[in-house]
């Protein structure tokens, strides 16, 4: 999970669907904005380019038609997480990703080790209540719950995996002594490309660059 900020004002859309007695908060540009404010990911796992899109209600609406139409209630999620989180009560209080005073990729450490099988661990570097049931949603997407949820999860994994391999060769390729100077600066810049917001998976991206004090110095500047 990663900051994703949300364009204002509200699609025009909003206020006059809201208007309408069966009226839908998924009008076309509420579809297209929240595709771009979200860098067409999955908030929640950062799947990119998801092929079952939700827009969820971050605060479930419960029939508030305020909430229920109100712009900043509405995220981007793929059908996997939104089931996930829509299952229990404490995942009405996570971290928002929209709100930048969350920090959302700093208070948990985001992990998964690189080879086959591995699963993704979450530890919180901030001990509240919103960062534990964030740790808990992000170990039920990643890892499964059910039958169903599992076998998800790990197609999930293996997405993930794919991108940290390619993220570590990069990583080893930029720091080859055999690379020429101008090699390295198109090495780094597909780094630097990779741990960008709109890059799939970033937040188990950044977690490598943070721990290894070796690297850190040099793309650290680039976590954000």
């Amino acid at each position: 999970m990663i900051f994703a900020a949300k364009s204002q004002p509200a699609p025009p859309c909003l206020a006059h669907e809201k208007a309408k007695a069966s009226g839908t908060y998924r009008c076309d540009d509420v579809l297209h904005a929240i595709k771009k404010d979200f860098y067409n990911k999955c908030y929640i796992c950062e799947q990119r380019e998801p092929t079952t899109i939700n827009v969820e209600h971050f605060t479930p609406h419960k029939g508030n038609r305020d909430l229920e139409f109100d712009w900043d209630n509405l995220f981007y999620a793929c059908a996997h997480c939104n089931n996930i989180k829509l299952a229990q009560a404490q995942f009405d209080n996570i971290l928002n990703v929209t709100n930048k005073l969350h920090e959302v990729d700093r208070k948990i450490r985001y992990q998964i080790k690189p080879y086959p099988k591995e699963k993704a661990t979450f530890e919180p570097i901030d001990n509240t209540e919103a960062v534990r049931n964030t740790i808990t949603l992000l170990n039920a997407v990643y890892n499964g719950t059910t039958t169903l949820k599992t076998i998800e999860a790990g197609n999930l994994r293996s997405l993930l995996l794919k991108e940290i391999r390619t993220f570590n060769d990069l990583l080893f390729r930029y720091y080859d002594e055999t690379y020429t100077e101008e090699e390295k600066v198109v090495v780094k810049n597909d780094i630097i490309r990779h741990l960008r917001s709109s890059s799939a998976f970033t937040a188990f991206k950044r977690w490598i660059i943070l721990d290894l004090e070796n690297i850190r110095p040099d793309f650290e500047q680039y976590c954000e």
